[in-house]
């Protein structure tokens, strides 16, 4: 008979999860009345633990987001410069940290530093339109004029600045702007 699991916590200096975890994942072994024979469980979790998990094992308790993350569970991220962790403290300061910033946007906002995102870009999309839009119909108004004073045909003349024109707004049209 070899003692129990808390008492080989205590032994070896960990807590009483770290050696029922030991045992799951076969690092250590108990005997079939569920305790530990000390001595064997020594030589077998030094043999079976690497350096990183024996400092693990020993280190001081972890805080709340490491243990939330080795269970999987997900945190909720503070904004950056506000602390982290669960305290009504720190609560309260990423709050505050979140105001702050909340009040510096809105203050830009009224003194005419920062415009509605949507509302630019239909205005660029209206610009964009406005410029296809006449450069589609300067063929129609220039190609007569062109025809006359080169001397040839003014159909042939209309049509081939109307392909070129369609052309290059086409290359134009490859454009992708980055709004970020």
């Amino acid at each position: 008979m070899g003692i129990s699991i808390r008492a080989y916590g205590r032994h070896r200096g960990v807590s009483d999860t770290a050696v029922r975890k030991a045992i799951a994942t076969g690092r250590i072994s108990a005997l079939p009345d569920g305790t530990i024979d000390a001595a064997c469980a020594d030589a077998e979790w030094d043999a079976n633990t690497t350096k990183a998990e024996l400092a693990e094992s020993r280190a001081a308790p972890r805080p709340a987001r490491a243990r939330a993350a080795a269970r999987g569970e997900e945190t909720i991220a503070a904004p950056s410069g506000a602390p982290t962790g669960n305290s009504y403290a720190q609560a309260r300061t990423a709050n505050e940290v979140l105001k702050a910033q909340h009040h510096k946007l809105r203050i830009a906002q009224l003194r005419g530093e920062l415009i509605d995102r949507q509302q630019a870009i239909g205005q660029v999309f209206a610009l964009a339109r406005a410029e296809r839009d006449a450069w589609l119909n300067w063929p129609a108004r220039i190609s007569s004029m062109l025809a006359a004073e080169l001397g040839i045909d003014p159909h042939a003349m209309h049509v081939s600045l109307e392909r070129e024109v369609r052309q290059h707004l086409a290359e134009l049209g490859d454009f992708v702007a980055r709004l970020e």
